[in-house]
C-alpha cells in the first residue's frame, strides 16, 4: 500500500458512505483511480467491508481492546500501517515502556484474534500486549 491507499482508507474511516466522486476530489485524483484502488484493496483483502460508527455506549455486543505496541526504529511506517487496519479505531503515541497504544473495536473474539495477528505482522513492531475492555466506570 502506498500513501494514496492510506489516504483513501483514512477518508473511508471518516465516512464509509463517501461517493467515489467525493473521494477523488479530496484526493486530487480521477474517479477511475479511486474505483481501481478500491477494487484492488477489496480484492487483496485490505478492505473487507464497509461499516458505520456508533456512539460507544450504544453498542453492547462490541468487543473493545487496547494493544500496547513497541516499535523498532522509526514509527512512521508502523503508524501508517496501523491507521489502515480496519480493527484499529484510534491510535495514540505514548511514552514509557510502549511506543503506541491502539484502541481496537471488533465484533467478536475471533475477529479480535485476526486483528491482533495482522498487527503483530506489521514490519517494525517488536512486541505487543493487549487488554480487553470489560467495563467502564464514570465519576
Amino acid at each position: 500500500m502506498d500513501d494514496l491507499d492510506h489516504r483513501l482508507i483514512g477518508l473511508l474511516r471518516q465516512n464509509a458512505r463517501s461517493s467515489v466522486a467525493e473521494l477523488a476530489q479530496k484526493l486530487g485524483v480521477s474517479r477511475g483511480t479511486v474505483t481501481n484502488r478500491l477494487g484492488r484493496l477489496e480484492r487483496e483483502g485490505v478492505i473487507v467491508g464497509y461499516t458505520l460508527r456508533l456512539r460507544p455506549e450504544s453498542v453492547s455486543d462490541e468487543i473493545r481492546a487496547w494493544t500496547s505496541i513497541a516499535v523498532e526504529g522509526k514509527q512512521h511506517g508502523v503508524v501508517r500501517a496501523l491507521l489502515g487496519e480496519p480493527g484499529v479505531s484510534a491510535l495514540h503515541d505514548t511514552n514509557g515502556r510502549w511506543d503506541l497504544l491502539a484502541e481496537l473495536r471488533v465484533g467478536n473474539l475471533a475477529e479480535l484474534s485476526t486483528v491482533l495477528e495482522r498487527i503483530r505482522k506489521v514490519p517494525g513492531i517488536s512486541a505487543t500486549e493487549s487488554s480487553i475492555h470489560l467495563q467502564s466506570y464514570r465519576a
